[in-house]
């Protein structure tokens, strides 16, 4: 049996795994979870599967708490970093914790997180456009430059992003579109890709009006409802472009809610809430078989 935890970020949803569980093959067990179609359910669930599995390693002795974050893909992939699964395993282990402040280690360095009345906050490191950073091939930055026939500006922000300003996001067929451009040859690791359009409307709360966002995910292989990286990745485009301007708090806003990013003259930060959705435990029934009937299951209202 592996205890397991529901939790998501403006939709981006992952089942959580205490890394001590004894879990012998974890690409196995990420793709028959996650499958969006006989992977994990529960009624209080958003939907069925998950867009990852995070496997969690509390060291709550150190003051604040760390944790070591390993996110596997359903492909069976390991990404480097995600910013809605790092919010999710900061709310994690406050609620172990107690602690409002967290230190999360990822593939893509140490980030500190806070948890607070308006969700969790995460430091996300200085986005990059060096073409060896993102990577991409070339010796310039890809900025606006044409990718299987759309206008893509090229960022890492813990995983390689490719953005595309458009009018209208809900006019993008994403699935028909972003394929091509996540594995065009310029993207050596492939790429993220997002669609983002400027708000109508009044700001609010100290922010600028901001942009809907649209994300196809590397890994996932799909689009999904939110992307943490991903919106990080819109604002410092945008602030490239200068589509915005370097410390205002600027909104996006992905199909399952609403996040806040804020470009730091040394780093980004990354605001947003998030949400248990129930606890369980999975059957193993051989190192690469798992019987997806949650047991003991409790919902959070």
């Amino acid at each position: 049996m592996v205890g397991v935890e529901k939790y998501h970020g403006t939709g981006n949803d992952f089942v959580i795994v205490d890394a001590a569980e004894n879990v012998p093959d974890r690409r196995a067990f990420a793709a028959e979870l996650c499958d969006r179609e006989t992977g994990l359910d529960h009624p209080n669930a958003r939907k069925r599967g998950a867009d990852g599995v995070l496997f969690l390693a509390l060291e709550a002795d150190y003051s604040p708490p760390r944790v070591v974050m390993t996110l596997v893909q359903p492909d069976g992939s390991v990404a480097a970093m995600c910013g809605n699964g790092a919010r999710c395993a900061a709310k994690w282990v406050a609620e172990r914790t107690g602690s409002s402040e967290v230190m999360i280690d990822t593939q893509a360095g140490t980030r500190r997180a806070e948890i607070g009345e308006q969700g969790v906050t995460i430091e996300m490191g200085a986005p990059v456009f060096d073409p060896a950073g993102v990577p991409v091939v070339g010796d310039e930055p890809l900025v606006e430059r044409e990718v299987e026939g759309l206008t893509v500006t090229a960022v890492n922000t813990g995983v390689p992003h490719a953005v595309a300003f458009v009018d209208d996001v809900t006019a993008v067929d994403v699935e028909a579109v972003a394929p091509a451009v996540r594995d065009a040859d310029v993207f050596p690791e492939g790429a993220n890709v997002n669609f983002a359009a400027p708000r109508d409307g009044e700001a609010t709360d100290g922010t600028v009006r901001g942009f809907d966002q649209r994300t196809f995910e590397r890994g996932v292989e799909a689009e999904t409802d939110s992307c943490g990286t991903g919106a990080v990745a819109i604002v410092a485009a945008a602030e490239r472009l200068g589509k915005v301007e370097r410390g205002q708090r600027v909104p996006v806003h992905p199909p399952g809610g609403r996040l806040v990013v804020q470009l730091t003259e040394r780093d980004a930060l990354l605001q947003g809430p998030v949400e248990r959705e129930y606890t369980g435990t999975v059957t193993v029934v051989d190192p690469t078989t798992f019987d997806v009937e949650l047991d003991g299951v409790t919902g959070d209202d």
